[in-house]
């Protein structure tokens, strides 16, 4: 099975001139339908501009639409990845472990906990090399997200998707995900494996320092990174299309607060470090270059190594309908008036 990419897939941003081609070509039209209205009755009208087709107008602009999308996809640069090759590389295994629970929407970090969790991490992904990274979402419990992986652009992708209405259960299960990051790392001696658990802190479900314990006996590091503030705020939520806060069963708005101590004491237990996270600086860069200078593992990977431009067929079909959009006139050939194409006149 060979791997299809696009060597530069920002051009393709450019198909959306389409539906705006559209708009404007229908609108065109119809005022010229309308201008010829006004003229007097259709059947004289005909009469009076013999040589005038309604659908060859439509016909052109069908084919330059064509024409334009295959010249776009040539842009984008269209490849086969055509050479398998096994690669090792030396890094890191690192999971991290992100809250998505609904605390983690509240607005003491802008524009809210989770937000802007979510582009540091794609910072950090765009700044990886040689690392595997996986990812493990949790609230009452815990779910992977990203399997442990090179592919970084794969990560990202997913990484934009998450959010509260991910997980089925609310809370916060610290304890789960470590138990869950723990079975996600690839099995084997003496390889280097990190976690990072980003959260407001606030667990409410499992034991997350006796679990973090059973995780460095399995020679996992463990980074936290408390994201909130100690003074705690509401977290605002969509009520009817209103904006209101969370409330509990008893109707009070729910205030979270950043629990810092449970953080500390899981790095701790861990070997790992504990970050407190602000509006200008997550701390992510700070505990990755910790991870950085643990004993680098030697991985292999297969990846495609050689890709092949596949833009001739889209020349031929750019090259083909552009021709026919200059060969075919908007006006009738009185010579050719008896052609039929596609079982009607032109």
């Amino acid at each position: 099975m060979q791997l299809f990419r696009f060597a530069n897939p920002d051009f393709l941003y450019l198909l959306l001139i389409l539906p705006v081609m559209v708009v404007l070509f229908i609108i065109n039209e119809t005022r010229k339908a309308k201008a010829i209205k006004r003229i007097g009755d259709e059947e004289l009208v005909k009469r009076l501009l013999p040589e005038r087709s309604v659908i060859r107008p439509w016909i052109k602009f069908i084919f330059q639409l064509i024409g334009i999308s295959a010249v776009i996809v040539i842009l984008a640069r269209p490849q086969f990845g055509s050479k398998l090759e096994e690669v090792k590389k030396e890094g890191v295994e690192v999971i991290i472990a992100l809250d998505v629970s609904n605390s983690m929407l509240a607005e003491d970090i802008q524009p809210n906990r989770l937000t802007r969790a979510k582009q540091a991490l794609t910072r950090l992904i765009d700044n990886l090399d040689n690392d595997k990274i996986g990812l493990i979402v949790f609230a009452g419990d815990a779910y992977t997200q990203i399997p442990i992986t090179t592919d970084y652009i794969s990560a990202k992708m997913f990484l934009s998707a998450i959010g509260p209405e991910m997980v089925p259960k609310q809370g916060t299960a610290i304890g789960s995900a470590i138990d869950l990051g723990m079975r996600s790392f690839t099995p084997g001696e003496g390889k280097s494996k990190a976690m990072i658990i980003i959260t407001d802190g606030e667990n409410h479900e499992d034991d997350p320092v006796a679990i973090a314990e059973e995780a460095s006996k399995a020679g996992i590091v463990i980074h936290t990174i408390g994201i909130g503030s100690t003074e705690g705020v509401p977290v605002p939520v969509i009520v009817s299309g209103r904006r209101d806060y969370l409330k509990d069963a008893e109707g009070n708005t729910v205030i979270t607060k950043l629990d810092e101590e449970i953080l500390k004491k899981i790095a701790i237990t861990a070997g790992g470090s504990y970050v407190r996270a602000s509006n200008t600086n997550i701390g992510l860069d700070e505990v990755f270059s910790e991870i950085k200078r643990m004993k680098k593992q030697e991985m292999e990977s297969t990846i495609y190594t050689e890709y092949n431009d596949q833009f001739q067929i889209f020349s031929a079909i750019a090259l083909f309908f552009l021709i026919l959009d200059f060969i075919i006139m908007e006006r009738k050939n009185r010579k050719l008036a008896n052609i039929r194409l596609f079982k009607f006149k032109i």
